[in-house]
């Protein structure tokens, strides 16, 4: 079964609009919403004052509508009783400042207060509702760390320093770690370490990132927390909680390995040219945290979002095609940010799926159209996303490369993504995302953008990998520092060194704007921007040189055989011509479903069936050229030859495998 529904608040409502909700919430298709997330003032009005029967309530209306509940912990949004009575639960920043309750999220993870509170409430709604019938999924607490990551006050300094014990055992191998020997950092004791407070001028970066380690571990704890006391109430229901994509303070590799259903929330911006491919991309690293458990898109909007400066809509037609690239991508129902548009508060204008103007709204006959749609498929939701190839992504090196002491301080792990992924986006190459510790052999090729920090263990697996076989890119700004952030000192590239070919000796950021000549091996020009790596012959074979600039001559492509396998490194920002010939040496990179020319098109198997997505994202009709005939399940017709799309139009074609 596809979910299909929303995040559902009735506390906003009287009951008279809820048994409305119920009956539209059948007209729509609607199987599963999402109860409770912002529901603790009304669950407790007063310290240890409860109230659950109105949710039962709902629950009851849910139940008899034939639609199943996500009951969600209200943890995100503590109730004003709450920080009026314990106000140093409400968190700090950097520069000491105390927030101010009036929004959401407004806690310190690390509160004891508030941790006692918060697994209070969670027990109290697992033994009260947790027995209903309706219930179909635990959902923990709602966008882990969204507005607050860090907080700075002494509840979070104290438990920080009791991590940074734990984990090193002594302040001697603290102060190796860090390299506290510069500026005069060096440690007598754990109790002189601070988190990283507003300073004069740069933080120890070792210290800033053992912090983002210690604070994604921090919400990790707390949400370990919650679903011991969810699992222990009803073990046989399966958990989540909602991500959000990239989102840089947790490490949702380490998060996914606990959850039975990964679920994320995402909002691609229409007016941003190129949000479709960040969108699959988004779904690509969701897929693959957990390779093991389905997921699903737990929200989304059905319209427009309420915080950029210029809230652009999705056109008639963009919901439909962008919730399609997300069950093209695997997810096994696609959910919205919410169900009825709130009259007041913070996102009264932002879009649902009974908007303001209800029935009447345009938008409610696209929810009433794609929920009928969904309820009548059901072949292809087991079958899988095959992808023959991955991009290798770490949380600790995205923390660490983006350190402001970095050669170049607007150097950001979302551009060297982009760089990379877009282009075989175009080409219809389907990835996967892998840490850089998971197997890797069932790859024919590994991307590698920007590894800058590395272990051993991860660098002996990447050249273990390609010495199997593989095939790997590694582009520049790989293989510099160790786990704590020191550089592996010789030539750059530490234990990746293998894999480079070359010995990287200094890097050359470039200004903005500034773009250099690469000369390829049989004389063809392109070009590259951003970075430039000052390279020396080594083992490797050279494919392409800087051709122009004061670094000329220097190797930019380097191709090594590495036992059974090869790697190329990448010592600059080439452009799309220059990726295009690397892409075309490897069959995993070259061989896509053919290019784009704005229509995405995914391939999930299952069950003896091929079922091939094809999603127009343009405003113009689209032909496509079908690898084999089979049946347009959406359409309803065979399919074979040239398939024509309409403006946004999605078909599925099936064929056997």
């Amino acid at each position: 079964m596809l979910y299909y529904g929303g995040d559902y608040n009735p506390e906003q409502w009287p009951p008279e609009v809820w048994r409305e909700d119920a009956e539209l919430m059948r007209e729509a298709g609607v199987n599963l919403v999402t109860v409770g997330i912002f529901s603790w003032a009304h669950l407790e009005p007063h310290e240890g004052t409860f109230d659950f029967g109105w949710l039962r309530q709902v629950l009851d209306l849910m139940g008899e509508a034939g639609v199943g509940v996500d009951l969600a912990t209200p943890t995100a949004a503590p109730p004003p009783w709450l920080t009026t009575r314990y106000p140093d639960v409400l968190p700090v920043d950097e520069r000491g400042a105390r927030y101010s309750h009036g929004s959401r999220q407004h806690f310190c993870i690390c509160n004891p207060t508030y941790l006692d509170l918060a697994h209070r409430i969670v027990e109290r709604v697992a033994t009260e509702l947790g027995g209903h019938e309706a219930v179909r999924l635990w959902h923990a607490h709602n966008e882990y760390a969204c507005h607050v990551p860090y907080c700075y006050c002494e509840h979070h300094a104290r438990a920080f320093r009791s991590w940074l014990e734990e984990r090193y055992g002594s302040v001697a191998a603290l102060n190796d770690a860090w390299g506290s020997a510069f500026w005069s950092q060096r440690y007598s004791d754990f109790s002189e370490v601070t988190p990283p407070r507003m300073t004069p001028t740069f933080a120890n970066p070792s210290q800033v990132l053992d912090y983002k380690r210690f604070t994604s571990e921090a919400f990790f704890a707390e949400f370990l927390a919650e679903k011991q006391v969810l699992k222990l109430a009803r073990p046989d229901l399966p958990l989540t909680t909602n991500f959000m994509g990239f989102h840089k303070p947790l490490d949702y590799f380490r998060w996914a390995s606990e959850l039975d259903l990964v679920a994320t929330d995402n909002y691609p911006d229409p007016a941003d040219p190129n949000s479709t491919p960040l969108s699959a991309m988004h779904y690509d690293l969701i897929r693959s945290l957990n390779k093991a458990v389905p997921w699903v898109v737990m929200e989304q909007t059905s319209y427009r979002v309420n915080w950029r400066e210029r809230n652009v809509p999705k056109s008639p037609g963009q919901m439909r095609a962008l919730s399609f690239q997300a069950l093209a991508r695997g997810a096994s129902g696609v959910l919205f940010f919410q169900w009825r548009a709130s009259r007041s508060g913070a996102e009264k204008f932002h879009s649902a799926m009974v908007s303001h103007s209800g029935q009447a709204s345009p938008i409610w006959r696209e929810i009433v159209s794609l929920g009928r749609e969904l309820a009548g498929q059901r072949s292809w939701d087991a079958a899988k996303v095959s992808a023959r190839a991955a991009v290798v992504f770490s949380w600790p090196n995205w923390w660490a490369l983006e350190s402001p002491v970095s050669p170049a301080s607007d150097f950001t792990m979302a551009d060297q993504l982009s760089w990379l992924y877009s282009p075989l986006y175009r080409r219809s190459v389907t990835l996967d995302f892998a840490c850089p510790s998971e197997p890797l052999g069932g790859y024919e090729a590994v991307l590698v953008p920007s590894l800058y920090l590395v272990t051993a263990a991860e660098a002996e697996n990447l050249v273990g990998y390609v010495n199997n076989g593989g095939s790997a890119v590694i582009t520049f700004w790989s293989g510099i520092t160790d786990e704590h952030d020191r550089v592996y000192l010789g030539p750059y590239g530490g234990p990746l060194r293998p894999l480079i070919g070359c010995d990287v000796l200094e890097v050359a950021p470039l200004a903005p704007g500034d773009v250099v000549e690469i000369e390829w091996a049989d004389g063809t020009r392109t070009s590259a921007s951003f970075w430039v790596d000052i390279a020396a012959e080594r083992e490797g074979e050279v494919l392409a040189r800087v051709a122009s600039g004061p670094w000329a001559g220097t190797p930019a492509v380097v191709r090594t055989e590495v036992g059974a396998g090869s790697a190329y490194y990448i010592g600059t920002r080439l452009d799309a011509e220059g990726l295009r010939r690397i892409f075309d040496a490897i069959p995993a990179l070259r061989n896509g479903l053919g290019e784009t020319d704005g229509v995405e098109r995914v391939v999930r198997t299952g069950a003896g069936q091929r079922y091939e997505f094809l999603i127009n994202h343009t405003d113009e009709d689209r032909k496509v050229q079908l690898a084999a005939p089979g049946y347009d399940m959406l359409g309803g017709r065979e399919a074979s030859g040239t398939l024509e799309l309409g403006r946004r139009g999605v078909a599925i074609v099936r064929t056997a495998t």
